[in-house]
């Protein structure tokens, strides 16, 4: 890999920093001081995050749709992405709150699918499909960087200087993948027409998709609550803000490392493992609420949820190669879609239960639910095949 791949690659991982870690995962350590300053409830904190969570799915949604000039809609949406982050530290009024965090959710969503499109096709055309996995350690690298910061940047200009600091860092980031993207020149998508295996593929993806759409839904609610969970628990307060630096360190090695193992072992055998071990994450703060449980928690949710993005999308684009964009912009919409939910419902059930743990089991249970949608509609379509590629066989061998 030269110089060049290297540094189109770290550009890309640069944008999932300003995209995923900063504008719409940083939100996560800064709530529990927006919340004791501005003094507004989880149930109005629900609704913020529910707000970037419904741009999200319009970015997601839209990205599907953007054939051409994609290289300029990827940078258009990183400009008015950093700009949403630094305006929420300089305007104080709740609606427009909502229509900031509702921005950075669309420019959020347009970012991952567009960067995600881009890098694995370049990847592709220069046979260095192994290194995309690299591309998704820069949603924990930007998880880790916001952990780290938040407290520092609190502590001295409050959480609106912290929303500013962050925006300027994001910008940095930008200027320096313009810089590292100026020679790269991003070809057109085209619809591809259906072929055989596009519609044998197809039988796979309706469970996939489901399956995904529910994991978005139940693990979004840990990884919007995770920090003001542990900062209301008074004997784990000071750890609070190092939970969600222990998420972003844990899930920067997972890409590569989850892409490592899906070249000896099966997708759905990969899932599996992540699925299991993400409700054991997310369920243990329920049973234990010691120091070491909660960072355990912390670590197991950082390695999973990126995890089974990297697993989902590499298994997806095998079945569809020649349609990066339009796979990862269906996949990631379902996955948005669960995203406006949970945060919805988890806030209710806090309010009716003045509990986070009615809010974890239910996330815990969903994620269960997206194990069995995987298990049973791999099995079903594992049927299903088998029976066409014997009706094929025969046919053929009957045929003149």
């Amino acid at each position: 890999m030269n110089r060049q791949h290297i540094g189109i690659l770290f550009g890309g991982v640069l944008l999932l920093v300003v995209a995923m870690g900063i504008s719409r995962f940083a939100f996560t350590p800064i709530l529990p001081f927006m919340r004791h300053d501005a003094g507004f409830s989880l149930e109005v904190a629900g609704f913020l995050a529910s707000s970037n969570y419904i741009g999200y799915f319009i970015g997601a949604l839209w990205a599907g749709f953007i054939y051409r000039h994609r290289k300029n809609f990827l940078l258009l949406s990183v400009v008015l992405n950093v700009l949403s982050v630094v305006l929420m530290g300089m305007i104080e009024i709740y609606m427009v709150w909502l229509v900031l965090r509702l921005i950075a959710g669309i420019t959020g969503g347009l970012i991952f699918v567009l960067t995600s499109s881009i890098i694995m096709d370049y990847l592709a055309k220069q046979s260095l499909t192994r290194w995309s996995g690299y591309l998704f350690s820069g949603i924990g690298l930007g998880i880790a960087i916001s952990g780290l910061l938040v407290p520092y940047f609190e502590a001295r200009f409050a959480w609106q200087g912290t929303w500013i600091g962050l925006g300027i860092l994001s910008a940095l980031f930008f200027i320096i993948t313009f810089v590292l993207w100026r020679n790269l020149h991003v070809h057109d998508g085209m619809k591809v027409k259906k072929s055989y295996e596009t519609k044998m593929s197809r039988g796979f993806m309706p469970w996939l998709i489901a399956a995904y759409g529910f994991e978005g839904l139940g693990y979004i609610i840990t990884g919007t609550f995770l920090v003001d969970i542990i900062h209301n628990i008074p004997s784990l307060q000071a750890y609070s803000s190092y939970s969600w630096v222990i998420v972003g360190v844990a899930a920067i090695p997972s890409a590569p490392v989850w892409t490592v193992l899906l070249e000896k072992f099966s997708a759905i055998k990969m899932l599996y493992v992540a699925y299991i071990f993400q409700v054991v994450g997310i369920l243990l703060p329920v049973f234990s609420q010691t120091v070491w449980s909660v960072l355990l928690s912390s670590f197991l949710f950082g390695l999973t949820f990126v995890g089974i993005v990297t697993v989902t999308t590499a298994y997806a684009r095998q079945l569809f190669p020649t349609q990066s964009g339009a796979v990862v912009s269906l996949l990631t919409t379902f996955y948005a879609f669960g995203q406006i939910i949970g945060p919805i419902i988890a806030g209710k059930l806090v309010t009716v239960y003045s509990s986070y743990k009615a809010a974890l089991i239910f996330a815990g249970a969903i994620i269960l639910v997206a194990l069995m949608v995987m298990l049973c509609g791999r099995w079903i379509t594992g049927k299903r095949l088998a029976t066409l590629e014997k009706t094929i066989a025969i046919d053929t061998q009957s045929s003149p």
